[in-house]
């Protein structure tokens, strides 16, 4: 599964975009899955929740695949 996400300020760190996605429901089990290596970014284990994600980013948590993007006035109206 390959989904889109669209944030508004361009970058988002790894944590919130995990809550963003709807890939976890709480910081705190972003922090857990990020922490026991769960979490692929760009096709690597990043264990760092602070990392900053920049649009064309692909997270990949249980097996789904989320791009970032970047929000313009057309996917914010």
């Amino acid at each position: 599964m390959h989904q889109t996400i669209f944030v508004a300020t361009g970058t988002i760190r790894l944590g919130q975009f995990l809550k963003l996605a709807g890939l976890v429901d709480t910081g705190g089990e972003a922090k857990l899955r990020v922490q026991n290596g769960e979490v692929r970014v760009n096709g690597a284990v990043d264990t760092r929740r602070g990392r900053q994600l920049a649009p064309g980013d692909l997270v990949e948590m249980a097996g789904i695949v989320v791009q970032v993007a970047e929000a313009d006035e057309k996917t914010t109206e």
